[in-house]
């Protein structure tokens, strides 16, 4: 019965050795707060990366959605992703303002089914900025999709891609505060798609046409309804990295 109480006392010292031994070999990075590893991993500009961070542990899966949830633009440009991995970190990212889903020189895959996905994410109503350069995959379908409820929508760069007046009409509609829009090398736009754009849309200060199969007499007609509008013909594209503000 005497010896009890050294044993007790033994066990705790060896129980608190055990917990210090732990704590050395545990990495440093396991350490930090949720919310300065949450910004960490918001650093990473390789998506793929991010999802690896995602599958350490639970701790780190939650502080992959906390840095997502944080971020205020996203590009995928250069990015080897596709529908259902663009729409998961979309919808993840409930801040975002700036969504650039253009196909860069690696191939971001995104059809009409990633915008369909997209357009239910919670951010889309409060996006200002929506890039679908080159995404030969996409078509009226889901721009429209898409536009319907982007209604803070202000710059739009639709160039390269297959839509026709359809989407035109539903930007016209659905994005009254748009003040740029890029329409290069949209084959199958008319004036006529151009006019309900440019009537419906008061902000609306500068396009670019270059590359569209639109008469030189209809720009003119353009101006005539914004005597303010710039028309531009020559391709302005940005390649843009992921950022975060």
């Amino acid at each position: 019965m005497g010896m009890q109480p050294q044993t007790e006392q033994g066990w705790g010292r060896g129980s608190a050795a055990a917990a210090a031994k732990e704590m050395e070999e545990e990495p440093h990075i396991e350490r930090l707060p949720a919310d300065l590893l949450a910004h960490v991993l918001s650093l990473l500009s390789s998506f793929h990366d991010l999802a690896m961070a995602g599958g350490v542990s639970r701790r780190w899966r939650q502080a992959v959605g906390q840095s997502l949830a944080s971020r205020r633009r996203l590009s995928f440009a250069g990015q080897r992703t596709g529908d259902d991995s663009a729409a998961r970190l979309v919808r993840a990212a409930v801040n975002l303002r700036d969504l650039d889903v253009s196909r860069g020189c690696w191939g971001c895959h995104i059809t009409d089914d990633g915008l369909l996905q997209i357009s239910t994410a919670e951010c889309v109503g409060k996006l200002t900025a929506i890039s679908l350069w080159g995404l030969a995959g996409i078509t009226d379908n889901g721009v429209v999709r898409l536009v319907s409820r982007a209604h803070s929508l202000q710059h739009l760069n639709i160039g390269g891609t297959f839509i026709t007046d359809e989407s035109l009409h539903a930007v016209a509609n659905n994005c009254t505060n748009l003040k740029s829009i890029m329409l290069w090398s949209c084959r199958h736009v008319t004036a006529a798609g151009l006019v309900a754009l440019v009537s419906k849309c008061p902000d609306l200060a500068c396009i670019n046409v270059g590359g569209m199969r639109v008469s030189p007499e209809s720009f003119a007609g353009l101006l005539s309804i914004s005597p303010g509008l710039r028309i531009r013909s020559v391709p302005e594209i940005v390649k843009a990295s992921v950022q975060v503000s």
